[in-house]
């Protein structure tokens, strides 16, 4: 230590015990510090910044302390769900402002919200979506000879690949058991799990199995001679029978057989989207890349993405009392106009160019990237990961 640090320390410290005495001469309580010995005169120690306050106290005090300070309107926290909910925008402008002091950072807003919304479900034993998986009739048609036909689900005029497969196929009408059937399932948002299920008997599992691998050779037909075309086909049927209909199994027995890898990949999945839609709010808004850096486009994203958690989080409320269908319009009516909105008041430029911005950000987010991404989780999940 240099001759000059000595007296400056010795003069701070001579400095604070003269303010003690002046406090203690007016019968203010003076107390040492517990880290270094010295007086201290205010919240932290004026030597070595030791906090004053221990919060060594009991537990009802510290819960008091909470409430109190969440039910105060100068809290930040309160202010902070205000202005998500009712100022579209501002939580983004006041960083930009540097008003960083009167909101909740905005990434540790999106945490906490996004926190929120998965222990909602796991608390509330609801599941994002429940499939149930319905088995229909196909349509039977009989011809003049009174040979009767199914429809072939398979057949499709405008797929260059299907258009060559019959639409008709032959039914064996001496069978009464010789149905044939068509796949489709039936969505539950929000939903208790265990609240929907689904009867679908192995034999019906087993005819769409079979008719899905003559569909397949009437694509592309085997020879029978051909070793490795006969390779190949065992290969198709044993992909099909372990991921496609291994999985229709698993959804059969429990429609809420997605909810669980869903709620794993779904955080991770809207995180890695949050800068891919700031960088999009930055090349849709280049000319003022002086006056907003992509720091700021990434707070306007994180807000964005946090009030989305806070809708799903009124949604899943909403869909105890209302019809999913109609809870999931005012989800998107709601997402859509409070986005709108928040970039009228972010980026303060007129209303038609506001839109078209908007629309245009919005249709690529949507189509090249968040529902691509979900359809891969999707898929994994169905088709190669776990799965209930």
């Amino acid at each position: 230590m240099s001759d000059l640090e000595a007296i400056l320390e010795t003069g701070a410290a001579a400095a604070v015990e003269m303010a003690a005495s002046s406090m203690a001469q007016r019968g203010e309580d003076v107390r040492k510090c517990p880290n270094c010995g010295s007086s201290l005169i205010g919240p932290y120690c004026a030597l070595c910044g030791q906090e004053r306050d221990t919060h060594r106290r009991s537990i009802w005090s510290l819960i008091r302390d909470v409430v109190e300070d969440f039910i105060s309107f100068d809290s930040r926290i309160l202010r902070t769900i205000i202005a998500l909910l009712v100022e579209p925008g501002e939580i983004a402008t006041a960083f930009r402002e540097g008003r960083t002091r009167h909101y909740l950072p905005a990434l540790r807003l999106y945490f906490v919200v996004s926190l929120l919304f998965f222990l909602m479900l796991s608390a509330t034993g609801l599941a994002i979506i429940q499939l149930e998986v319905q088995a229909i009739p196909a349509k039977v048609y009989r011809d003049a000879k009174g040979q009767m036909y199914y429809v072939n689900p398979a057949y499709d005029p405008d797929d260059s690949d299907l258009k060559t497969v019959p639409k008709l196929i032959p039914l064996n009408s001496k069978d009464p058991n010789d149905k044939h059937y068509t796949l489709s399932t039936k969505s539950y948002f929000f939903a208790p799990i265990g609240s929907h299920h689904t009867s679908l008997p192995a034999s019906v599992l087993n005819r769409l199995r079979d008719d899905t691998l003559d569909l397949k050779i009437q694509t592309k037909p085997i020879d029978p001679n051909n070793a490795r075309q006969k390779a190949e086909a065992k290969q198709v049927k044993g992909w099909i029978d372990t991921h496609i209909f291994g999985g229709l199994q698993k959804l059969a027995a429990n429609p809420a057989a997605l909810n669980e890898p869903l709620t794993t990949w779904i955080p991770r999945v809207l995180f890695l989207l949050l800068p891919l839609y700031a960088l999009l709010l930055a090349l849709f808004y280049w000319r003022q890349h002086k006056d907003y850096y992509f720091v700021d486009h990434l707070i306007f994203s994180l807000t964005i993405h946090a009030f989305t958690f806070v809708v799903l989080i009124v949604a899943a409320g909403l869909a105890q009392i209302m019809p999913g269908e109609d809870v999931a319009w005012i989800v998107f009516f709601a997402i859509a106009i409070y986005i709108l909105i928040a970039m009228k008041r972010f980026y303060r430029q007129r209303w038609p160019i506001t839109v078209i911005k908007y629309l245009s950000v919005s249709f690529i987010y949507t189509f090249f990237f968040l529902i691509p991404a979900l359809g891969v989780v999707l898929a994994y999940v169905f088709l190669g990961g776990p799965l209930g």
